[in-house]
C-alpha cells in the first residue's frame, strides 16, 4: 500500500493509496471548501508548498494558477510527501526608498521605489505600499522583471484618498515605504510566444499592462499585442509618444488611445476603449486577454471578448476598487 504524508500547518495526514487529498482531509475533519468533487468547480483548489503537484490535479486551470503551483485536491492523487496551504502565505514585507517621482498627467504620479530585497515578481502583478502609520493600499506594478529591486507604480490622486493624495503631495524623495510580496494572477508568462495579446484599460489600468508588455517584448513575443488605454479625455491617457515609440520599434505591438467624451482629435479612436477594441478584433478566438481598469470595463469586456471567441481560460483581469473615494 501507498501511504503519503499531507502536512497543512503543523498538521499531518496520511493519503492512504487511492485516497485523493481532498478525500483524506475531510477524513480527518479538517475543513476545506468543496463541492462538485470532480474538479469543474474549482472551490478545493490549495497549493503546494514543495514544487509541482502531480499534473493531472492542475487539470482545467489558468496557466498561471499551475505555475504558482495550486491544484484542485479533489483531483490528487499525491505521488510524495506534500506540504500544502489552504491561505496564502502571511505577507511578508520588505523596506524601499523612494527615487523617483514625476507627474505623468496631472492626476496620475509616477513613483519609483528601491527596494531592499530583490522581489521575485511578474510583471501585472500588484503589491501592498504600507506608510509608517500602518495605512495600507495596493497597487499594480509598472514595469517588467530586468530590475528586481525596482519597482514603478502609477498612482492615480483621487479626492479624499488618504494614501493617493498623501502619495501626491508629502511622499518625497528618500522617504521609506514597506513593501508586501507580490500578489495576483494577471500576469505575463512566456509560454506561448506565437499567441496574440489582447490588453484593454483605464486610466492608471496602463501600469500593469505597460509592464505584461514590457515583459512580452522582452522575452520576443511573436504574436500580436494590441494595446487600447482609453479615459474620457485626452488629458486622463499618458504615455502616449512612448507607446507610439514602442509600436514603431516592434511591429507586432499596435497602440490605440481611446477617448469616450467629445469628438477624438486626430490620431485617437472616439469611444470607450472596450468597445473600440472589439470592433477592431471581431474575432478572438485563440487570444490572451488581459483587462485592467474601471471594474464596470473588466466585466463589461470579458463578456463581449467571450462573445467574440475569447476563452475564460485565456482572460487575465485587474479590476480597481473605485467604489468610494474615501477608501483609497
Amino acid at each position: 500500500m501507498s501511504l503519503h504524508k499531507i502536512t497543512l500547518d503543523n498538521r499531518e495526514v496520511i493519503c492512504q493509496s487511492g485516497e485523493t487529498v481532498l478525500d483524506a482531509l475531510l477524513r480527518e475533519h479538517i475543513d476545506i471548501p468543496h463541492a462538485c468533487r470532480e474538479g469543474a468547480c474549482q472551490s478545493c483548489m490549495i497549493r503546494s508548498l514543495d514544487g509541482p503537484p502531480p499534473v493531472a490535479a492542475q487539470k482545467g486551470l489558468k496557466d498561471v494558477l499551475r505555475h504558482q503551483d495550486h491544484f484542485l485536491a479533489c483531483l490528487c492523487y499525491p505521488q510524495q510527501a506534500m506540504r500544502i496551504s489552504l491561505t496564502p502565505p502571511a505577507d511578508f514585507f520588505t523596506e524601499a526608498s523612494v527615487i523617483g517621482k514625476e507627474l505623468l498627467n496631472a492626476e496620475t504620479l509616477l513613483l519609483t521605489l528601491q527596494c531592499r530585497e530583490a522581489l521575485d515578481y511578474y510583471a501585472g502583478q500588484f503589491v501592498n505600499l504600507r506608510r509608517a502609520d500602518g495605512l495600507t493600499r495596493s497597487y499594480s506594478i509598472a514595469n517588467n522583471r530586468i530590475h528586481t529591486h525596482k519597482l514603478t507604480f502609477h498612482i492615480r490622486r483621487l479626492s479624499g484618498g488618504r494614501f493617493s493624495e498623501w502619495a501626491h503631495r508629502e511622499l518625497n524623495i528618500g522617504d521609506t515605504l514597506s513593501v508586501s510580496d507580490p500578489q495576483g494572477l494577471c500576469y505575463y508568462l512566456p509560454n506561448q510566444p506565437e499567441q496574440n495579446m489582447l490588453l484593454i484599460g483605464t486610466g492608471s489600468g496602463l501600469a500593469p499592462l505597460a509592464g505584461i508588455i514590457g515583459e512580452a517584448l522582452h522575452h520576443g513575443h511573436s504574436g500580436d499585442i494590441h494595446l487600447f488605454h482609453g479615459s474620457r479625455e485626452v488629458d486622463g491617457l499618458y504615455w502616449i509618444n512612448e507607446m507610439r515609440q514602442l509600436a514603431r520599434q516592434y511591429p507586432n505591438f499596435h497602440y490605440t488611445p481611446c477617448v469616450s467624451k467629445g469628438d477624438a482629435p486626430e490620431g485617437f479612436a472616439s469611444g470607450r476603449a472596450n468597445d473600440v477594441a472589439l470592433s477592431t478584433l471581431p474575432s478572438l478566438k485563440g487570444w490572451r486577454v488581459y483587462l485592467c481598469g474601471h471594474p464596470d470595463m473588466v466585466n463589461q469586456s470579458k463578456r463581449q471578448a467571450y462573445l467574440h471567441g475569447a476563452s475564460l481560460q485565456d482572460m487575465y483581469a485587474d479590476a480597481f476598487h473605485v467604489a468610494s473615494a474615501t477608501l483609497d
